[in-house]
């Protein structure tokens, strides 16, 4: 299987469990909070699980970097933040009395799209090979024979 293959069926399976996190604790924060808070509390802790498990199984990195490589995924958070919460203020706008299961559904919608764009960052920014500046490489670059990946 290639790496690019076997990178997209990690980095999914890492997605649905982060989704679920996301998902769930968003749903349980918003029968307190405001759909806008819910969501921000929610997506930065499954951002940051989801770098994590990206980090080291996705695209096998190890060694340091750890806090640049979080730092970085923060930054790709903003922009799911911005599309999770432009979904959920027009969801707001077209719908005000829209219940939690809508709201989360509207919230799914906006995450798939936003899925893209964090997988191309992840593997093209966040965890691309950095051998060219001296530095530690990802172990998916070793497995596929030195090239990038």
């Amino acid at each position: 299987m290639s790496t690019l293959r076997a990178q997209i069926g990690r980095f999914a399976a890492v997605g649905v469990a982060s989704t679920c996190l996301h998902l769930g604790l968003f749903a349980a924060l918003h029968l307190a909070w405001s759909s806008q808070s819910a969501n921000l509390i929610a997506l930065v802790i499954a951002t940051v699980a989801n770098t994590a498990l990206n980090r080291r199984w996705t695209f096998r990195v190890t060694g340091g970097g750890t806090w640049r490589q979080q730092g970085q995924a923060l930054v790709v958070f903003l922009l799911t933040w911005g599309a999770t919460s432009g979904g959920l203020a027009l969801l707001d706008l077209v719908w005000p009395t829209a219940g939690t299961p809508v709201t989360v559904l509207a919230l799914a919608a906006a995450t798939g799209v936003s899925t893209v764009v964090r997988f191309l960052a992840m593997r093209s920014w966040i965890f691309a090979p950095q051998g060219e500046r001296g530095q530690a490489t990802t172990g998916a670059r070793a497995e596929s024979g030195g090239g990038g990946i």
